[in-house]
This record gives structure tokens, C-alpha cells and sequence, in this order.
């Protein structure tokens, strides 16, 4: 006989001692002391006689990637709107977008005044579609975002020769993928530029933060400026107590700085990220395994790939259990059993309830712009059936001991199995 459900009150099937996230280190807390003491809590503070934490994050992340720039931000918004302006994207023209993905993929570009082409994906991974790429790119497609999703990496073999061949910059959004590889190498070094998020939930993180990385040295300059208001850090050290920043007139920027103590902190925290990518590689190969014998399907990667980062572990449910029991309603079911958050996968973008062009003036631009802007006007298929089939599961739990993930497989064959009980 079958175990009651925990959402219905059954036992659940693991008491929910999961490690938390984030995570700090005494390095961490040592480099926060050091800014306080330091009493310059911005790039744009009195110069102290050192390299600004700012500074320090670019050059260990720009080492990390094996990149020659990185040029860190507030946010991984602000890092995306600075590649795509650093590009020259901007009124009306068009930027291919993956239609599954955080909204901010295409909020973005609509904060440009560019307009996001909403484009479909693989199946098995959700990665944008190189197929599917070819037949969106129009005269006016100025730039080609790439999003690698929960742990699955985009084809970038098929995806940067598209671009090239057409010369459209290609911009990686590595938000999700912190560490992950393909070919060899670091994500965000295949296309024109790679941008990231360290928001609370991402694998490398310092609550918020981002940051774009570039081989090429005039895109490098030209994103230091628009993070900066139109100013880039000094060649040589400026006296005690002035500014680090100069006034080059170059171009006019906005402000996406990152704050010294946001910069501390992923110095730390940089530290023990591939310690941490090893465990959670180790472990989600167990629960595959598990959850394959168990006939679920954990997202596929494309070829090439050569080291996978888990910021969510998706899973696409058997067609059976979508169909009987509805994605939202077993990730609630599974939620319980695990006392662990599982979500269902982001909407597609067409049918996302956070992206919303019309319900901001700031996008009034006038007829033919709202009509290019309406995501309605997309056709998704792929990305709304791999919307409605998976569920993604947080990194923390890839963090635990290995035995956990047999509770994980547990709770997954339960859940599928009480198909009566959840439809009640």
C-alpha cells in the first residue's frame, strides 16, 4: 500500500536538514572588515593607497575564465544592458532572445529600447535553438543572447558560427553557469562578451552583483564607461584621498558599479566555488542515475560540454505524470516530501507573467514598437512543453551528503506514484 503524501498530510520522506545557501567563509567576513576598516566602500570613494575590491574581483574572475578583461557591475541586468549598448544595440533594433529564461533576458533589451525576438529552444536542454536561431535572424537582428539554463549548455559550436557568419555579436549569458566548460573552456569566452548575475541564489554570489567578461580590449573600455557614468578607473594610482575615476568624455554611461563589500565577498567566495561545483557535480551524476532507472528525464547539455555547474537540477517528467498529475501540483507534492523548495520551470517568455512591455510608458513608443514588442506574437512550442514538463530543484541540495540524493529519488517515485492521491 502506498505511504500517504506529506502535502496531505503523510510523513515526509527527508526532514529537510539541507546545507543552506548562501554560504560564507572567514574570508569572507575578513574581507567585509577589511572595507569597513578601509573607509572606501565604492570605486568612486577616496583612493587608500590600494586597489580598490572592485578592482581585485575583475582581475581574480577575469583569471578565473581565463579572459584578459573583466569589468564587474551591480547586477546581471546591468551587466547584460552594458554588453548589448557596448555592442551598439539600441532603438528598435532586434536581439534574439532563448524563449525559456529569466525575464530578465528580455527586459533588458526592452530597457535599451531594442526589441526582444522571442526564439525556441531544444527540447532536452532549453538552450535556444540553432535551427530556430537561423529562422528569426532579420536585416535589423543587431545582437544573438545565448542563455545557458539550470545546468544545460547551449550548442555553442552551431551558435557561434551562425553569428559569425553573418557578423552578429553574440553575447553569452552565463547567469546560470558560473564554472561550467564547454570545449575547454570557460563559458563566456565564445562569443563578443559573457555576462553574469551573483544574486543571492547563483553559485557564485555576493547577495547582488555582475559582471561582463571580453577578450577584445575596446569593447573592455567601452563597458568600463557605461558602468561608471562615463568614467573609467586611472592608468596610474592616484594621490591619497582622490578619486580613482576620471572623466573621459568617451561616452555617457550610467551607474552600474558594484560596492566594495559586494566585491569582498566574491574574492571570498571565488575561493572555494569549484570545491563546491565538484560536489554538486559528483552528486547529481548519483541522481541521475537514480532518477533515470525511475524513468525521469534530468536535463540533457549539448555536445561538447566538458563541465556542467548546477544552479537548478531540472527534470523533465514522464508525459504520463504531466498529463494526470500537472507539473505544478507534483513539484508542490515533492516540495513537501523533501522540505525543499521545487519549483516548476519558468514560463515560456510568450506567456510569462513578468513580461509585461505595456504595462510600462517608459516602452509607449508608438504603434509599430508595441506591436514588435507583444510577446503574444511569438510562437514557442518547444519552450512552453519544456515549460510544462520540468521542475528545478536548488543547487543547496547537491550540496548535501551523497545519501541524500537517495531520499531525492525517494521522494520523486512516491510523489509519481500516488497519482490517485495527488489528483484527489
Amino acid at each position: 500500500m502506498l505511504k500517504k503524501l506529506a502535502i496531505h498530510g503523510g510523513a515526509a520522506v527527508f526532514n529537510g536538514n539541507w546545507p543552506n545557501w548562501p554560504q560564507s567563509t572567514e574570508n569572507t567576513r575578513r574581507n567585509i572588515d577589511a572595507v569597513l576598516s578601509n573607509h572606501r566602500w565604492s570605486i568612486s570613494g577616496q583612493y587608500r593607497g590600494q586597489a580598490s575590491w572592485e578592482e581585485r574581483f575583475g582581475q581574480v574572475f577575469a583569471a578565473y575564465t581565463g579572459t584578459p578583461f573583466c569589468i564587474p557591475s551591480s547586477t546581471g541586468t546591468a551587466s547584460l544592458t552594458m554588453a548589448l549598448e557596448a555592442c551598439e544595440v539600441g532603438a528598435h533594433d532586434e536581439v534574439i532572445v532563448p524563449g525559456v529564461s529569466w525575464v530578465a533576458s528580455a527586459s533588458a533589451v526592452l530597457g535599451i529600447n531594442a526589441i526582444p525576438v522571442l526564439t525556441d529552444v531544444e527540447p532536452h536542454t532549453g538552450c535556444l535553438d540553432p535551427v530556430a536561431l537561423e529562422r528569426a535572424i532579420t536585416p535589423r537582428t543587431r545582437a544573438i543572447t545565448v542563455v545557458h539554463l539550470g545546468s544545460a549548455l547551449a550548442n555553442m559550436n552551431r551558435l557561434v558560427a551562425i553569428a559569425r557568419a553573418r557578423s552578429i555579436p553574440l553575447i553569452e549569458d552565463c547567469a546560470q553557469a558560473h564554472g561550467a566548460r564547454y570545449a575547454d573552456r570557460h563559458v563566456g569566452r565564445f562569443g563578443t562578451a559573457g555576462t553574469f548575475s551573483m544574486q543571492h541564489s547563483k553559485l557564485l554570489t555576493s547577495g547582488e552583483g555582475g559582471a561582463v567578461i571580453t577578450d577584445d580590449a575596446a569593447l573592455a573600455r567601452r563597458l568600463a564607461h557605461l558602468r561608471a557614468d562615463g568614467r573609467t578607473l586611472c592608468v596610474q594610482p592616484p594621490g591619497m584621498d582622490e578619486m580613482a575615476l576620471v572623466e573621459t568624455a568617451e561616452i555617457m554611461g550610467s551607474n552600474y558599479c558594484l560596492s566594495e563589500f559586494h566585491a569582498a565577498i566574491l574574492v571570498a567566495q571565488l575561493e572555494v566555488l569549484d570545491e563546491q561545483l565538484a560536489l554538486r557535480r559528483s552528486n547529481a551524476a548519483v541522481l541521475d542515475s537514480l532518477l533515470i532507472s525511475l524513468g525521469f528525464s534530468p536535463q540533457a547539455t549539448a555536445p561538447g560540454t566538458t563541465a556542467r555547474s548546477y544552479y537548478t537540477y531540472v527534470v523533465r517528467l514522464p508525459q504520463s505524470v504531466v498529463e494526470t498529475q500537472g507539473v505544478e501540483r507534483f513539484a508542490a507534492a515533492l516540495a513537501a516530501e523533501l522540505r525543499l523548495p521545487c519549483k516548476t520551470m519558468y514560463s515560456a517568455l510568450n506567456q510569462s507573467p513578468l513580461y509585461k512591455p505595456f504595462s510600462r510608458k517608459r516602452f509607449a513608443l508608438g504603434k509599430a514598437f508595441a506591436d514588435a514588442v507583444d510577446p503574444s506574437r511569438y510562437q514557442l512550442p518547444i519552450a512552453q512543453a519544456f515549460s510544462r514538463s520540468c521542475i528545478a530543484l536548488p543547487h543547496r541540495m547537491l550540496l548535501a551528503d551523497t545519501d541524500a540524493m537517495g531520499h531525492v529519488a525517494a521522494a520523486f517515485e512516491k510523489v509519481a506514484g500516488a497519482i490517485d492521491d495527488l489528483c484527489a
